[in-house]
């Protein structure tokens, strides 16, 4: 029985220091894992961050350029005929959606989806434009009925998706 008691005595109090050094070595693990977490966030958000930001920026530009006004004001349509300021417009809206497609990666749905609503609102204004005009008419009466389409829209597509990409930006500020 005493040999049972002195065992008891030199097992017991190694078997707390080895308890304790086992929750020692699991906090500081648990520790060092959130310190490499938050690290690995902070490097992220470094890289990412200036991306959407450059994502950004590309999206709000392309939406002010597919605006009627300046979509009409850079086209020049003063020598053309309407069919052919008509094909114009839609060729150029195309081709900036195109050029900026692979920044939906960097937006929510949302957002994406305010942007995409915003392009085929263009293009309805412009094939609405055409539609309402004869076929002699000249680039300037397309580029006329495109700004009245334009003004009597109630609804801005393009305000609210520029609304909504600045929305989604100021949550990393």
């Amino acid at each position: 029985m005493e040999y049972t008691v002195d065992l008891l005595k030199i097992l017991l109090p190694a078997g707390i220091v080895l308890y304790g050094m086992y929750l020692v070595v699991v906090s500081f693990l648990s520790k060092e894992r959130e310190k490499t977490l938050v690290e690995l966030k902070t490097q992220n958000s470094q890289t990412i961050l200036p991306i959407r930001l450059q994502a950004a920026e590309r999206i709000c530009l392309f939406l002010e350029r597919i605006t009627p006004n300046n979509l009409v004001r850079r086209s020049n349509p003063g020598g053309l005929t309407s069919g052919e300021l008509h094909s114009l417009l839609l060729a150029e809206v195309r081709e900036e959606f195109n050029h900026n497609f692979s920044q939906q990666v960097y937006f929510s749905e949302e957002t994406w989806e305010a942007v995409k609503r915003a392009v085929e609102e263009v293009t309805t204004i412009i094939n609405q434009s055409r539609q309402m005009l004869n076929e002699e008419a000249t680039g300037l009466d397309m580029a006329k009925a495109i700004f009245a389409q334009a003004l009597e829209r109630k609804n801005d597509p393009i305000g609210y998706a520029l609304k909504q990409v600045k929305s989604e930006i100021q949550i990393y500020f």
